[in-house]
Formats: C-alpha cells, sequence, structure tokens
C-alpha cells in the first residue's frame, strides 16, 4: 500500500459513444461491482493505453455485451491516491496474506472457494481476494483503498517464442471516484495504431 506514485496518471476507459459523451459533460461513471472483476468493485482505466480501452469496448460489442453500440474511449486525470499496487512487493504482500484469509473463512464456512476461470478473463478468485483485502482494512479501521493497479498479461505471443504478450496491460481499478480529477475527448491522432498511416 503507497502513496508514492507521480502524482498523476491519464487513464482510458473503453465505453459505449453515448455514455462517453455523457460523463465528458459531466455525468459521473458507473462503477463495476461484478464478481469476477480482476481487482474488485471499481471504474476501471487502461494506463497509458487509449488503443487498449477502445479495444476493449470494441470486443465487448463483438461479444454482443448490451451497453456497447458504439465503441469509444475517454480520458481521465486520476490520482491514485491510496492505492494497492499490486506491481509492487508491499502490494502482493497485503494480497497474498488476504487469500490466506479467505482459505480460512470459506473453510469455516463450509464453503467453496470462487476460482478464476480459464483464459483469464473471469476472475472470480481475484476478485474475492481483493475484496478480502478490503474487509480486512475496513475491519482494522484502516484508511480505505483509493485505487488497485495491477498488470495484466493477457493475448498472443507478439512473435514466435516472445516473452511479450500482444495485450498485455496495466489495469487500475478507481474505488474513490474523487481520484477522477478530469476527463478528457482522446484525440483521433491517440487512437491510431503503429501499423496505420
Amino acid at each position: 500500500m503507497h502513496q508514492l506514485a507521480a502524482s498523476f496518471i491519464l487513464g482510458y476507459h473503453g465505453c459505449d459513444k453515448a455514455v462517453g459523451e455523457r460523463i465528458l459533460e459531466g455525468d459521473l461513471f458507473k462503477q463495476s461491482n461484478n464478481d469476477y472483476d480482476w481487482l474488485g468493485r471499481g471504474i476501471y482505466f487502461w494506463e497509458a493505453n487509449p488503443l487498449r480501452g477502445l479495444d476493449f469496448a470494441r470486443e465487448a460489442k463483438e461479444r454482443r455485451a448490451p451497453n456497447i453500440k458504439k465503441p469509444f474511449v475517454i480520458g481521465a486525470v486520476i490520482s491514485l491516491g491510496l492505492c494497492l499496487d499490486l506491481t509492487t512487493t508491499a502490494g502482493i504482500e497485503q494480497v497474498r496474506a488476504a487469500h490466506s484469509s479467505l482459505v480460512k473463512f470459506v473453510a469455516a464456512a463450509g464453503r467453496k472457494l470462487p476460482e478464476n476461470a480459464p483464459g483469464g478473463l473471469l476472475r472470480r478468485l481475484d476478485c474475492a481476494v481483493i475484496q478480502m483485502v478490503h474487509t480486512i482494512r475496513r475491519e482494522r479501521g484502516d484508511q480505505p483503498i483509493d485505487s488497485v493497479k495491477g498488470v495484466f498479461i493477457e493475448g498472443q505471443p507478439v512473435y514466435k517464442g516472445s516473452g511479450f504478450y500482444e495485450k498485455t496491460h496495466i489495469q487500475i481499478a478507481v474505488r474513490n471516484p474523487d481520484c477522477i480529477k478530469g476527463v478528457f475527448r482522446v484525440p483521433q491522432a491517440q487512437l491510431r495504431s503503429a501499423d496505420q498511416p
């Protein structure tokens, strides 16, 4: 847990164009609260990656997600605040401890531990562990976490034998909406991939 990162980051949120336009005009983001959300409850952003945000919206439309008719991406200026950063040793240790507590809790309740689905998109176990971090902190009277940050390796190898994957990204789940300091329209030039003119 830290507040050691740079003051602000740029995050990109894939959504339907109508939703994005409303947010650009002043509406609030809606938090995701699915039991399979990788980083638990929050407003999800791709750090420094507008193309991945737009690709997410396109992929959701292809999966026939009812809330995406016209894929769109908006940018946001975000202060991470108190961040559970899964790219740090301290963040990983908190998650490891929360997993241990969750295993004990589930066993005592005679229930089955949630599982992540093959393919990595539905992460019920990871979501439950992150939620356990928040529960533990709340029960101890600790300051609530403002954001959760993690690196996700996703997609196919970039080339044969590669250790790089085409959809690897840093994702942020903002739990405290006050951490979103402003939103902006993403310039079209930033939505072209490197192989486009």
